[in-house]
């Protein structure tokens, strides 16, 4: 009966632990970050999707146009249709938190998105209308 009152408390410490909610980095941050899951909080500067890329990708720039971007959010070509709205349209100009495992490329952090719930745009950000 201990013993299984012990794996109980185990099993369900485990999962309390893993159901806290991430921390909240900021774009600058990140780097610091590479090999994690982390929640990256920022402000799409720029945006692009680039179809005759192979992949298809879209890229969101964090805090700064491309090519002095903090961070960059990819999503491939085969996720897009996940999304409602083009993504390069959807979050251009928007406060976001994305969460994800921490990448570098070329220097710059970013995190590929698979799924639209691993974006959230933060309540009262205004950027320009989705079109």
């Amino acid at each position: 009966m201990k013993r299984v009152v012990a794996g109980l408390l185990v099993v369900s410490t485990l999962f309390s632990v893993a159901a806290w909610p991430q921390e909240v980095i900021s774009a600058d941050q990140a780097s610091a970050y590479v090999g994690k899951t982390a929640t990256v909080r920022g402000v799409v500067a720029s945006t692009r999707y680039a179809p005759s890329r192979k992949g298809r990708p879209t890229f969101l720039n964090l805090e700064k146009p491309y090519p002095n971007q903090l961070f960059t959010v990819v999503i491939w070509g085969s996720d897009r249709e996940k999304f409602p709205v083009p993504p390069e349209r959807m979050f251009e100009g928007k406060t976001i938190r994305v969460t994800g495992v921490i990448q570098e490329y070329r220097g710059v952090p970013e995190i590929v998105v698979r799924d639209p719930s691993q974006i959230v745009i933060e309540k009262g950000s205004v950027g320009p209308p989705v079109r």
